[in-house]
């Protein structure tokens, strides 16, 4: 991982190659003609993906375009700036320490290059280079990676459909529970009290005297003070 770019074109040759490949595999595992089906039907939302890239990049460009810069500095924001954030973000977000140290470094690398005092956009005015840093900085958060369980408000009553589709046995048991000893009527009562005919103590009350604490949560990890992107570095 180097943060280059990669044009519309290239990601579309490497799609045509991935289904092709997909297709290969489903003839030599004999695939049912139900899950060819479902090969087709992704392939057929490449263009699509296609079409959201084009539109990223060409948002990304017109907002770069309306910064008046020189070409030199135009495709340093392009090329370097912005990926180096954007991949800055993505290290920010990685679980898995050996991913995380892998993208910050590319990050580091296209970074540093601009923070060299030899580097042009070191030659602009404080208040032009925070502008150059907040335009890049919106142009990196433009395109964001997600999993399935963010993809908005569809995606999360989804979600809540299928964890109630079945009630388990250990929910259902809560439920109950909390219907017998914690909803009350409006004269005070609650079904347990009027069907044993005698007070009980609060439902939450004695959860909290019988089930252990949980752990103390994972301690996180220092963050390093943020430093402007552009700000130069001693030779």
């Amino acid at each position: 991982m180097d943060g280059q770019t990669q044009p519309v074109e290239r990601v579309a040759a490497r799609f045509t190659d991935v289904w092709t490949r997909l297709k290969g595999l489903a003839e030599a595992a004999e695939l049912p003609e139900r899950a060819r089906e479902r090969i087709m039907k992704a392939e057929r939302l490449t263009v699509q993906w296609l079409a959201t890239l084009a539109f990223f990049f060409a948002t990304v460009t017109a907002r770069v375009e309306a910064l008046a810069l020189s070409p030199e500095l135009e495709a340093a924001v392009l090329e370097q700036l912005i990926p180096g954030i954007y991949l800055e973000r993505v290290a920010a977000r990685s679980t898995a320490a050996e991913t995380r140290h892998r993208v910050q470094a590319a990050s580091t690398a296209l970074l540093d290059v601009l923070r060299r005092a030899d580097h042009p956009l070191q030659r602009l005015a404080p208040e032009d280079s925070a502008r150059v840093e907040q335009v890049a900085g919106a142009c990196a958060d433009l395109f964001q990676r997600s999993s399935s369980c963010v993809e908005g408000r569809n995606g999360q009553l989804s979600l809540h459909h299928h964890g109630r589709h079945r009630l388990s046995d250990r929910r259902l048991a809560a439920l109950t529970a909390v219907h017998n000893f914690h909803i009350r009527r409006p004269d005070g009562t609650t079904a347990a009290e009027r069907f044993f005919g005698r007070t009980h103590p609060a439902l939450f009350e004695e959860l909290l005297l019988r089930v252990p604490l949980p752990p103390r949560p994972r301690r996180r990890r220092p963050r390093p003070p943020k430093l402007p992107y552009l700000m130069p570095v001693a030779a």
